[in-house]
């Protein structure tokens, strides 16, 4: 972390001993008390005031031995080198003055202290040794600047202090993005992975980046969740469920669904060198082959899975109603809940010739959730569809990709005179029946409240896909290289690390009432520092809401700091 120094000031007083009727002369000067940790003064006597002639006779007896006259030239002489001297050091103060700048310090000296407390910056340097510096200031500068473009990064750093404490080009950007190796990456990571908690959960989930580029392998078209007309790359994330912190992500090209990239996690998580593996996953993960292959591995894990799986429609018939009582019901998610054990056989394909599949049972825990806010909110969206989908087949107005919903809920026949669309009521009412019910299914976690409450800390993955996207200006994979796109992640994935460490810290202390986190940053970002020439670099005033800002970050603010 870097450290700042307090300005030093120095005053000549006049004071007037009531007792003798002299006026003594004192100069004074303020430090820093270090032990006391506030500003001080120290005071020393240089002359008195002559009553006849108003000027200062110096304490060390000069000028007592001449007379009235010789007294007076000598104190001519003193006032005219005094002047001569003050204007030597005007002259030396305006080129002071000239070369002295101003920095705004504040939002970086804190994102300093967050990468040196969570061993960001530590791991950063041991795996890449040379650029680790340029590495921080640039996810600095993305996190700092929203939506800026690393092109403009020299307009920023000159006016901002930053870990690297140069300009980086947009040349040199680009050497330093494709200087991020996968060898060093993986290492990187499992330097994050040693520093989490071996019993927390491992939130994982996905999101989908456009890209305008040609020449990037894995950008494909597939399924956009945001319903742009642009090929995409997908990026996989995983996060601590109780830490909050990042520390791991991986690109795939963007036709790949969620449900096929399971086993390749399963396959990237075995170089982090961690034994205990714990899943949670939404249902979009959901498989029978990926449930097999988590067995397999012996990974525990919480996973959300559709209505209409069999034992979910099976325990929504049997206790549908039944479990609407106040023994089941969550007061703090405002749910009924459910818990039933099941049996999952597990398939392995044996490493014989022979093909053999070797089928285990394994015991599961299925927990089903009731909600009737959550069950009005689902039947006036399916109805709204349905209505949608008839008014297109009356009108002749099919959808190519509405096609399955039709012929799941509709017969469609010709009479005279045009069409009859009729409703496929036993359908729509099977579909009716599982309003307001979710399910979760876990080889661990036995209580559906532990369960429910554990999965709701799965939104800590989707925001952070909402932060890259938005406050880094990730949405758009602006760059034209291979090497490069994985060099920009990378400086993604460090500013995300920053972002969730602050975001974390606001919720503890109850920050968002107040503030969001770019106007946290910004408020901090006011905090200036100024650089005087062959001079120690001064922190401008820190104001009580400044410091309590970083207190509640768990950082000691930048006052009366040496360097």
């Amino acid at each position: 972390m870097r450290c700042y120094n307090v300005r030093t000031t120095m005053a000549i007083l006049n004071r007037l001993d009531k007792r003798t009727g002299i006026t003594y002369v004192y100069k004074s000067s303020s430090y820093w008390d270090k032990k006391k940790k506030q500003p001080r003064s120290k005071r020393t006597l240089i002359g008195k005031i002559d009553p006849e002639t108003g000027e200062m006779i110096p304490t060390d007896g000069r000028c007592k031995h001449l007379s009235t006259e010789g007294r007076k030239q000598a104190l001519l002489k003193k006032e005219q080198e005094i002047v001569e001297q003050q204007s030597v050091r005007e002259e030396e103060d305006k080129r002071l003055l000239a070369d002295t700048r101003r920095t705004f310090c504040g939002a970086t000296y804190l994102l300093d202290a967050i990468a040196e407390k969570t061993g960001l910056s530590a791991d950063l340097k041991r795996c890449f040794p040379k650029e680790y510096r340029q590495l921080l200031s640039l996810a600095y500068y993305l996190l700092l600047e929203d939506s800026s473009a690393l092109s403009r990064f020299s307009r920023w750093a000159a006016i901002h202090e930053h870990p690297y404490g140069q300009d980086i080009s947009s040349q040199r950007s680009s050497e330093i993005l494709q200087s991020v190796t996968e060898n060093a990456k993986m290492e990187f990571f499992r330097c994050l992975a040693r520093r989490r908690h071996h019993e927390e959960y491992w939130a994982y989930d996905s999101t989908s980046i456009s890209s305008y580029s040609e020449q990037l392998n894995q950008v494909k078209y597939g399924h956009n969740k945001e319903h742009e007309p642009l090929p995409q790359l997908n990026l996989l994330l995983l996060y601590g469920e109780s830490s909050n912190l990042p520390f791991y992500y991986r690109k795939l090209a963007g036709n790949i669904p969620d449900v096929k990239t399971v086993r390749t996690l399963l396959a990237d998580v075995a170089p982090l060198g961690i034994n205990k593996v714990k899943l949670l996953m939404d249902r979009g993960f959901y498989s029978s082959d990926n449930i097999n292959a988590m067995l397999t591995n012996h990974y525990k894990f919480l996973i959300a899975v559709s209505t209409t799986l069999a034992d979910v429609k099976r325990m929504i018939k049997e206790h549908g109603s039944s479990m609407r009582n106040l023994d089941n019901y969550d007061t703090q998610h405002e749910v009924f809940c459910l818990t039933e054990k099941i049996d999952w056989f597990a398939t392995k394909r044996s490493k014989k010739d022979d093909g053999e599949v070797q089928v285990t049972p394994r015991r599961m825990y299925m927990h089903l959730y009731f909600n009737h806010a959550r069950a009005a909110e689902d039947e006036l969206r399916f109805m709204k569809r349905m209505a949608a989908l008839r008014s297109e087949l009356e009108s002749d107005a099919r959808v190519e990709a509405h096609e399955k919903a039709y012929s799941k809920y509709f017969k469609v026949s010709k009479v005279k005179g045009g069409r009859k669309v009729e409703i496929k009521h036993d359908v729509m009412q099977e579909a009716q029946a599982r309003f307001g019910f979710f399910a979760l299914m876990s080889n661990e976690i036995k209580d559906a409240r532990e369960a429910l409450q554990l999965y709701r800390n799965r939104d800590v993955v989707e925001k952070a896909f909402n932060n890259i996207k938005e406050r880094l200006n990730g949405n758009r994979a602006l760059v034209s290289s291979e090497a490069a796109l994985e060099g920009k992640l990378f400086v993604h994935f460090l500013g995300l690390f920053l972002l969730s460490y602050i975001k974390k810290q606001m919720q503890e202390h109850q920050l968002f009432s107040k503030y969001t986190i770019p106007s946290l940053l910004d408020e901090l970002d006011s905090i200036e520092m100024i650089h005087i020439p062959g001079k120690t670099p001064l922190v401008r005033e820190v104001l009580n809401k400044q410091v309590q800002l970083y207190r509640a970050m768990g950082v000691d603010p930048p006052v009366g700091i040496l360097s």
